[in-house]
């Protein structure tokens, strides 16, 4: 199959990466690091003047009302740009609760960028699952519980967040100004304003409790997203790389002539190409609306793998300017760590793939099986 780009989603990505350009060089980078702001605000700005912020967000709301192949063309641009701008976190949460709440927040507001929400799947990959919990209180649900580190969790009005409620996984929309929420504010290694969230009797509506397909349908999108991020982070960091060992010298030879660093740069283009393509299918199988439940998980392991591989290599062969702060390199590194966090790491999402794979090993289940071609979790009509 062909899975490039076809010429409007490639014009689409090259407004992104030209605006990334314009706000994202080493010396901008540097002062966004050692400054005081939550994320790139003026960045932020010119992604919404620009519609890059609402996606998938629908027309009719005010959004672009693309699919998601057009929305990671723009995250691997931002990936590689390293731009501080919360894309795919607040769109994917606006698109969340526009289809399965629609009465729960203003669409419009989203769109245009007055309102900002944000997303955090921290938990699911937790042995025991999300701390946050849900109990019945009368026609509406409390809140008990925390939840660590959810993006520009002070700045944000809504989050969406996993809670256990009656034995199952949900998704709730919560109000952050409401009573009961105390916000613990840190930043991550790369830089991004995050904030812990504990609650204690927070009661929210019976409707801020999302439908349980829900969760089904925000999870792969999520992977995804964090997957293109992460390939757009370490082709750049490869690339820059493969850069520096053609110049570098060492015993009067270019660094990048020898066989083990030649190598080294090899295994991380072939970890970054099988992130493509698995991304590419998932993807066409999340816009076709077909399941993708091991394609999201297979995607996830790819994409924590070659970060861990590109990043660490890419810092090795540059020696020891690699750990040098004042030398761009490492804010890779940085990104990589972040993205693999959230991700959730390899080894739960290598756990659950073989036990979905226990469950469905007949011979050709990727192309045939009914499981494998239903329609994803809340679509309204089958494939």
């Amino acid at each position: 199959m062909d899975f490039n780009l076809n010429e409007d989603q490639q014009a689409f990505a090259d407004s992104a990466r030209a605006l990334f350009a314009d706000y994202c060089s080493d010396e901008q980078l540097r002062a966004h690091d050692s400054g005081g702001e939550p994320f790139m605000r003026e960045l932020w700005s010119q992604c919404i003047a620009n519609g890059l912020h609402g996606v998938l967000i629908g027309e009719a709301q005010g959004g672009l009302g693309m699919g998601m192949t057009e929305l990671l063309a723009v995250l691997q641009e931002q990936g590689r740009a390293l731009a501080l701008v919360p894309l795919w976190e607040h769109q994917l949460a606006a698109a969340a609760v526009q289809r399965f709440a629609p009465s729960l927040t203003d669409a419009a507001a989203a769109a245009e960028g007055s309102t900002l929400l944000t997303l955090s799947l921290e938990g699911l990959s937790a042995a025991r699952g999300p701390s946050l919990r849900a109990s019945p209180a009368g026609q509406a649900w409390r809140l008990d519980g925390f939840v660590s580190a959810v993006p520009l969790g002070k700045q944000a009005r809504q989050a969406l967040l996993p809670v256990q409620a009656g034995g199952a996984l949900r998704l709730v929309l919560l109000d952050l100004a409401l009573p009961g929420i105390q916000c613990i504010e840190g930043r991550t290694q790369h830089h991004l304003a995050v904030a812990d969230l504990r609650l204690q009797g927070v009661t929210v509506t019976a409707e801020a409790l999302l439908d349980e397909a829900a969760l089904a349908w925000v999870e792969p999108r999520a992977v995804a997203c964090l997957a293109a991020l992460q390939l757009g982070v370490s082709t750049q960091q490869l690339l820059r790389t493969v850069q520096y060992v053609s110049e570098r010298k060492q015993f009067g030879r270019v660094v990048g002539s020898f066989q083990l660093v030649a190598g080294q740069m090899a295994d991380g283009h072939i970890a970054c190409e099988a992130l493509r393509s698995a991304l590419a299918q998932l993807v066409y199988r999340i816009d076709a609306g077909r399941g993708c439940q091991a394609q999201a998980l297979a995607v996830k392991v790819l994409a924590a793998d070659a970060g861990h591989l590109v990043g660490h290599k890419a810092q090795h062969v540059h020696g020891g300017i690699g750990v040098d702060l004042s030398y761009p390199i490492h804010r890779f590194l940085y990104w990589s760590r972040a993205l693999g966090i959230t991700l959730g790491g390899s080894e739960p999402a290598l756990q659950q793939l073989g036990d979905w794979l226990a469950g469905h090993d007949t011979l050709g289940w990727k192309y045939d099986l009914p499981d494998d071609l239903a329609a994803e979790p809340g679509a309204k009509h089958a494939v």
